[in-house]
């Protein structure tokens, strides 16, 4: 379970630094560690402490709760594909779904 967080929050990391339009050693020096430990982070193989956690999401101008958002990992057609799958199994969660739906189109 830890190394499958470590490789969503090295994701999420390397998603919102390409955002930025920062490279690995522009990070790094931002962070003051070394660009392998970036790679490190990033790739999942490291779980950065927690002083080095917030040098990072200040780096990356995000609050440190933000870099443990991974929905924002999946894609439209991953998060289509799930929904369609419960909606299918689900008549109850598809009429609710629908019924928000309805509420909130303008």
């Amino acid at each position: 379970m830890t190394d499958n967080i470590k490789k969503l929050l090295g994701k999420r990391i390397k998603e919102i630094r390409l955002k930025r339009k920062l490279t690995q050693e522009k990070l790094a020096e931002m962070v003051d560690i070394g660009t392998p430990n970036i790679s490190y982070i990033e790739t999942g193989k490291f779980a950065p402490a927690i002083d080095t956690l917030q040098k990072i999401a200040d780096a990356l101008n995000v609050s440190p709760y933000e870099l443990y958002m991974f929905e924002a990992l999946k894609s439209a057609d991953e998060i289509k594909n799930e929904m369609f799958e419960a909606l299918e199994k689900d008549e109850d969660l598809l009429r609710l779904i629908y019924k928000i739906y309805k509420s909130v189109k303008v």
